[in-house]
């Protein structure tokens, strides 16, 4: 079975609420409007999406906050996002693999958070991400984020799978929804629900 994994929500733990609050302890008052739980908006979209660079982004995160900030301070708010990956979530990927299912991941992330944080959460038990996963695309090389039916056509053609023979796992609603008109058998994972739970059976 190919099994689709979006990641924050899913396997990763966020918490939305603490980035607002660093971001606002470094000045960013409006930062509210940018960030949100299931989509980003402004620079925030804009490095998500790949049309911007951190650089770019850190300085146009500069023009909000009315002092100056170091590139780690802006970047230690931002990765606050990111809570990490209790260590069960691990061991049901690479039990899934062991059982004979492609498991891969389809993200809206950005390379602050993957080169980073990210990074260091699947490196914890000595490997990295491709120890739990056949492929991986991401929203910031994709050039598109989800809902967008290109990232989701551009897992098919790099993975050589078919929408019909893949579930695709997303906490967000819309995700799950365009997911499933593409032929996704698309599964809504709820927050505080285990992804392992939902797992159908062949």
């Amino acid at each position: 079975m190919n099994l689709l994994f979006d990641l924050g929500g899913v396997i990763v733990d966020i918490r939305r609420q603490r980035c607002v609050d660093a971001f606002k302890a470094l000045g960013f008052a409006d930062i509210d409007h940018y960030l949100g739980d299931y989509g980003q908006k402004g620079a925030f979209l804009a490095l998500e999406d790949g049309s911007m660079t951190p650089a770019q982004f850190r300085d146009a995160i500069r023009r909000h906050i009315p002092h100056a900030v170091t590139d780690e301070e802006i970047d230690r708010a931002f990765t606050d996002f990111i809570i990490g990956i209790p260590r069960h979530r691990l061991r049901a990927l690479r039990r899934l693999r062991a059982e004979g299912h492609r498991l891969y991941v389809i993200s809206n992330t950005n390379p602050i958070m993957w080169n980073s944080v990210l990074h260091d959460a699947f490196a914890q038990e000595g490997g990295d991400i491709t120890t739990y996963f056949d492929g991986v695309v991401t929203s910031f090389e994709a050039g598109a984020c989800k809902p967008d039916e290109r990232i989701f056509r551009l897992c098919c053609e790099r993975f050589g799978i078919k929408p019909e023979e893949t579930v695709f796992f997303d906490d967000s609603a819309d995700n799950c929804t365009k997911g499933a008109a593409l032929g996704f058998r698309a599964v809504h994972v709820p927050p505080g629900t285990e992804f392992e739970t939902l797992i159908p059976k062949e």
